[in-house]
């Protein structure tokens, strides 16, 4: 049993690096298939259809993306100090600090969706959950600096909007400082909320 889950994490672990890579329209199975080592046959009897394998990335990159912010953050106060560590944590990654994860290519949900363009598409909601994850998350940590229930919910989207904004700077113009820019900005409308 342990094999066959090992080959199963393998297949993820290795379509979700192409898909990164080069784009999950530019990737066909036969090359997560010689990339992995694993046969076809294999590959079906996990996953139904290259759509189900691509879902499975998703998932994928969702639990990796926040165990590498439990990681980053572990030591950081909750509230005020966890969101500044987030956006330390995007500044590491964009600059290529973060020896953790590979170099940075944008974001694996924001790309994703581009190439599921339509919101009721499952593979699209599965990109979707991870933003409204972080969302709940910043709006979590928002909460315990902000006491105005009104400013939490305002503050808390601009911050996830500040922080896609980040990712996208970085990606499309590659502005490693993005999210040092982000983290100012955050700063300003924490002091002015209190």
């Amino acid at each position: 049993m342990n094999n066959i889950m090992d080959k199963k994490e393998q297949l993820v672990a290795t379509a979700f690096n192409l898909f990164y890579k080069y784009g999950i329209h530019a990737v066909g199975i036969n090359r997560v298939l010689e990339e992995s080592g694993i046969a076809k046959k294999t590959l079906y009897n996990h996953f139904s259809s290259k759509e189900d394998l691509i879902a499975a990335t998703v998932e994928y990159c969702d639990q990796q993306y926040f165990s590498w912010l439990d990681l980053r953050l572990h030591e950081a106060t909750p509230g005020r100090d966890a969101l500044y560590a987030m956006l330390d944590a995007f500044d590491d990654l964009f600059q290529g600090l973060d020896q953790s994860k590979p170099l940075f290519l944008g974001c694996y949900f924001i790309n994703v969706s581009a190439e599921f363009s339509n919101p009721d598409h499952d593979i699209h909601k599965l990109c979707a959950r991870n933003k409204e994850a972080m969302l709940r998350w910043i709006t979590h940590h928002t909460s315990l600096v902000i006491t105005s229930r009104e400013s939490i919910v305002q503050i808390s989207e601009t911050i996830a909007m500040l922080l896609e904004g980040a990712i996208i700077q970085a990606h499309v113009l590659g502005d490693l400082h993005a999210a040092r820019k982000a983290k100012a900005v955050v700063k300003l409308l924490l002091d002015k909320s209190n």
